[in-house]
Order: C-alpha cells, then structure tokens, then sequence
C-alpha cells in the first residue's frame, strides 16, 4: 500500500510547476583538520517540495552535511545556499530568522520526558515568542490551540496531556514532528529519524513525512540506513561516501536489482563499489 500510495504522490507533483531550488550545495568542502574531510567537494541541489534521502554508512557525511544547512557547522570551501540566503554569511538576527523556516527531527527525539506531550509541540514556538514559558499556560491560547491541530495531524491528539516520556519510540517521534511544524518549516531535516525505531514504527513515521511533504510543498531531506524504506518514501537518494557524492538518481521506476546496486554503491562494498560510484 505504501508503494502505491508513493507512486500517486509522485504523481501528483508531477503535475505541479516546475518546483524551485530551495537548497544549493557549490563546491562545499568541510575539513575538520588532521586530513579528516566531513564533506569533499560537494555540489547538490534540493528542489522545493520534494523528499530525498541521504544514505551512507555511518561517517559519510550525511550529518554534517544537514547541520550545514541551519548553520550548526560552516563550510571550510565553497558555498551553501538555503532559501536563497547564503548560511555562512548569516549572523545574529539573520542566521534566527533562517533557523525558524528550518525544522529538525533528530534520531533521539529530544523531548522533555516530565512535560507533558502538549507543552512538548509549544516548545516548537519559542523561536518567535518573547520571554520564557515555564509551563503550559504561559504559551498564548492560539498556540496551544494550533499544537492541539498538529498534535490531531499526527494521531496523538488523545495524548496530549500524558508525559512524553510515557509514549513509545514512533508515537515520540510523532511528536517530534509536530513540534517541528509549530515552525511553519519550509525545510524539514531529519537526521536518522528512524534508527531508534522498530521496522513497522519506522515506515510508520516516514509515512507520515511524505503525507505532510505533500500536503504543505515542504523540503524533507532526511538522512537514512534503510535503502528500500528511501526507495519506497524519497523521490531521490543521494549515497555518500567518505565525504563524496557516490549516488544521486530519482528513485521512480527502481526493481530489486537496482536498490541491491544502491546499497552497494554507498558502501562501497561487492561488484557496485568504488568502481561504480561517480562524484556529483
């Protein structure tokens, strides 16, 4: 069913206008000293409203990649563009502003266990609120009105006042996502957003990704270890390998043969390894 489904979604963007770059990568080089290279020349593309999926064993670069995309980490060389703002340049005020049309969803969660699933998605706010909240009555009525929306788009609406620490690995990272649309994102990151979880939980939750990237034209670029949960979710995967683009093709149309060939390429390992991969 999910395959299907995908295939409509595709579809369905298909016949939208030509969607526009919402990232760029130029060249991008990030060298961490002692000849450890994060990133090597790196040059990509992310087009507005799509979702690709960054594979790679784990030190290829996929995060680094990401947290140079709100600005965590700035390039050694070249040029990261987001929004049409270049990040490197960006500070104070600026770098806040970019942040706040940049959501993130990081592998662990990073929820408040003892608060309550409710004022875990008002957090999402803060970045556009004056003055602390300490506890849920100090966020404004709209706010946790609309966190009760986000919370029903992801099917926890009914936990809204249970601790998160209470919930299970999927229905956390649920929530975690509807923290992450209390931004009002136009870029989703998701860093590993499903290592933690079992297999069922995990298709589960990227599900859900894809169905909210469609409904709202948001940027999802994801990074992942499960090659067919990227073919079955991601328009587009993009392997890395020890800083390298390996891989970048669309994910339309690929049989069995070819996401064996996918694994092979970013691991660098059986007949489509090093011989096979190609920088972009």
């Amino acid at each position: 069913m999910l395959a299907q489904n995908t295939t409509l979604d595709r579809a369905a963007r298909h016949l939208d206008s030509a969607p526009g770059t919402a990232v760029r990568l130029q060249n991008v080089t990030k060298d961490f000293g002692g000849g450890v290279l994060g990133l090597d020349d790196v040059s990509l593309e992310f087009n507005t409203g799509a979702i690709t999926a960054l594979l790679g064993l784990s030190g290829s670069g996929k995060s680094t990649l990401l947290r140079h995309l709100n600005g965590l980490q700035r390039p050694s060389a070249g040029t990261v563009c987001v929004l049409d703002q270049d990040v490197a340049s960006l500070r104070g005020d600026s770098l806040r502003s970019l942040r706040r049309e940049v959501g993130v969803i990081f592998q662990h969660f990073n929820l408040i266990g003892p608060m309550s699933v409710l004022e875990n998605v008002c957090t999402g706010r803060l970045g556009s609120l004056k003055g602390p909240r300490l506890s849920l009555m100090m966020y404004p009525k709209a706010v946790r009105h609309e966190a009760l929306d986000k919370l029903d788009r992801v099917g926890l609406a009914d936990r809204a006042f249970q601790r998160a620490d209470t919930l299970s690995g999927g229905q956390q990272q649920r929530v975690a996502i509807a923290r992450a649309l209390m931004q009002h994102p136009r870029i989703l990151l998701a860093d590993e957003p499903v290592a933690s979880l079992d297999p069922v939980s995990a298709r589960e939750v990227m599900s859900l990704l894809q169905e909210i990237s469609a409904e709202n034209r948001l940027t999802v670029i994801t990074s992942l270890h499960q090659v067919q949960l990227a073919v079955d979710v991601a328009e587009r995967i993009v392997g890395l390998r020890s800083g390298r683009v390996v891989l970048d093709q669309s994910t339309e149309g690929l049989d069995a043969a070819e996401v064996s060939q996918i694994y092979s390429s970013v691991s660098g390992v059986g007949p489509g390894g090093p011989a096979h991969g190609g920088h972009a």
